[in-house]
């Protein structure tokens, strides 16, 4: 390690260890006033009040999105270093995913960076992006197709609570379709054969879906519900809708499927007369993440040190992959980008209540408080140490085809 980042180390270590009490104040506030993607005001102004005061140039409201923000502190020019704090959560769970503490870290790493250029031992800005409605998988997107990261940051990071360390968590992308079959109704019992059976054409449709699923990889996963399966069982249902999920490792695969899924309503409708209306959500495909390598092993070099722990090998993690999607996948298309898991000591996955409990416990803060050093020393190697963020570029535009990057 050369002399400045051993500087920038002990000085990021004493911020966070300094934020650390604030820090908790935050999460435990951001915990007991749980809010749903695009709803998360109380959360929008508790970050941007403290940013703010603590001498960040704060946007709210950014990006023509009510709950989210943009928050940045430049000294001199130089590169563009961004974390994300996420803050919605689960209905009826709360923050089942420790989105309080993904709050505090993208805080913590954006007030270490910030040490870090006032005290001139960097150049150049942080970005912290406030990214509302993650659960949902569009906040992020939204954002994106506004050129918000693209317009203030060249890297991109951020942190998420987990029953374990994973480094290389590639996500699944992931769309979703709703569909509507239209028919004809009849009376059930006196003349069924005047009537085209929406119902059937849904039940045809999901039927072929579910054949389908031996041609598939073992990675893909098409999933869904019937939405409305009719009014009443003496009338042959003229209208019948559903919502289907299709997850698979890679963007190019979850298109391929997209046409399968796309034929099996049409060879539904085909069948039994029906008319078929289809519908991709707007906001776009949720893609998988591009881990940068470079960042990785960095943030496993810090984060060993501190915690005593080991994190499993590249090779181990993904012979062992762990599902679920985040619209950080879409920011690691854009630039290179980091988002991984750290332990809060807990064998229970995200999205229980009992993971709601651990990310309200000091076990979870310290756990947090220890990911974040580690991630910020990414940062303070991005900043600090020449050709480092070359190389994850360099990594970046190797991995991501340039007609995918946006």
């Amino acid at each position: 390690m050369t002399e400045d980042l051993a500087e920038a180390q002990k000085l990021i270590y004493a911020e966070i260890e300094r934020l650390s009490p604030e820090l908790r104040e935050l999460s435990v506030d951001l915990h007991n006033h749980p809010e749903l993607g695009m709803q998360e005001h109380h959360a929008h102004q508790v970050l941007t009040d403290y940013l703010e005061k603590n001498g960040f140039t704060v946007t709210r409201h950014a990006f023509g999105l009510e709950t989210a923000f943009l928050a940045k502190y430049t000294n001199g020019g130089g590169l563009r270093v961004g974390f994300c704090s996420e803050y919605d959560a689960l209905p009826g769970l709360g923050h089942a995913c420790g989105h309080n503490l993904i709050a505090i870290c993208g805080i913590a790493n954006a007030m270490a960076m910030k040490a870090l250029l006032e005290k001139g031992a960097a150049s150049g800005t942080v970005v912290l992006f406030g990214t509302p409605s993650e659960e949902p998988l569009d906040g992020k997107l939204i954002m994106a197709k506004k050129n918000a990261f693209q317009d203030h940051a060249d890297v991109c990071m951020m942190l998420h609570p987990c029953s374990s360390n994973i480094t290389y968590w590639a996500a699944s992308a992931i769309q979703d379709i709703k569909v509507v079959f239209r028919g004809k109704p009849s009376h059930a019992g006196g003349a069924p054969w005047e009537g085209v059976n929406a119902l059937d054409a849904i039940c045809q449709a999901w039927v072929s879906i579910g054949l389908l699923r031996q041609q598939l990889l073992g990675t893909d996963r098409i999933h869904g519900i019937i939405t409305d399966g009719g009014k009443a069982p003496n009338i042959i249902p003229d209208r019948t809708a559903g919502y289907f999920y299709v997850r698979a490792k890679t963007t190019d695969r979850v298109q391929e499927l997209m046409v399968k899924v796309e034929n099996c309503f049409k060879a539904a409708a085909l069948a039994t007369g029906c008319e078929v209306e289809y519908k991709w959500r707007d906001a776009g495909m949720c893609k998988d993440i591009k881990q940068n390598s470079v960042m990785a092993e960095t943030y496993t070099k810090y984060y060993e040190s501190i915690s005593g722990m080991t994190i499993p090998s590249r090779q181990a993690q993904e012979a062992a992959p762990v599902g679920g999607s985040t619209d950080f996948g879409n920011v690691s298309y854009l630039m290179p980008g980091f988002h991984p898991f750290y332990d809060i000591s807990t064998p229970f996955f995200p999205h229980t209540s009992e993971f709601a409990k651990q990310a309200l416990s000091q076990e979870g803060h310290e756990g947090s408080i220890v990911a974040s050093k580690s991630l910020a020393m990414v940062g303070a190697h991005m900043f600090i140490e020449k050709g480092f963020y070359e190389s994850a570029y360099k990594e970046y535009d190797e991995a991501v085809p340039k007609d995918q990057r946006s």
